[in-house]
């Protein structure tokens, strides 16, 4: 008889803008409550954003989702591709580009993975305002491993560019 594993703390960030950005999060948030041995424990509220990494593009809404999961964090990063295919988003085109759904799996419980297609905690989590704004709203005590509080990181960083949506 096979045990279950614990279920493990993860956190998704959530970031659209095309197709109705809104829309598509709160889409995207259905489908994570949706995911078999998962649980969403909460999320953010949404957020409006500039576009990170240079390109010109529209904003984006971003949001972060609290997951409890018994899923192993490939299985899980394999889960938020599925939602994302679901959704419409073609991977390989432009690095940073526009996308109707982006789902990064920036926490699972203490891991810290480097392995090709996961890197756990997300690399660049500490410098992302439209991450660490949801993120503090939701678990703003939670320890990155191997970086830190979120609520120390987010005082290092510009957040003016991360405002929330009514």
């Amino acid at each position: 008889m096979a045990i279950d594993p614990q279920p493990v703390r993860a956190f998704v960030g959530l970031g659209s803008n095309l197709g109705g950005p809104v829309d598509q999060v709160k889409r995207a948030l259905a489908a994570l409550a949706a995911l078999p041995q998962s649980r969403m424990v909460s999320h953010s509220g949404l957020y409006g954003s500039k576009p990170w990494g240079g390109v010109e593009q529209p904003a984006f809404v971003n949001a972060v989702a609290e997951l409890e999961t018994s899923l192993q964090s490939r299985a899980l990063l394999d889960a938020l591709l599925e939602i994302e295919h679901a959704q419409g988003r073609r991977r390989g085109g432009e690095r940073w580009g526009p996308r109707v759904i982006d789902l990064d799996l920036l926490c699972y419980g203490t891991a810290e993975v480097d392995e090709p297609g996961l890197r756990l905690p997300h690399p660049h989590i500490a410098e992302r305002s439209f991450v660490l704004v949801p993120l503090a709203e939701i678990a703003a005590d939670l320890a990155i491993p191997g970086i830190g509080a979120v609520s120390t990181l987010l005082a290092r960083i510009d957040t003016r560019d991360c405002l929330p949506i009514a």
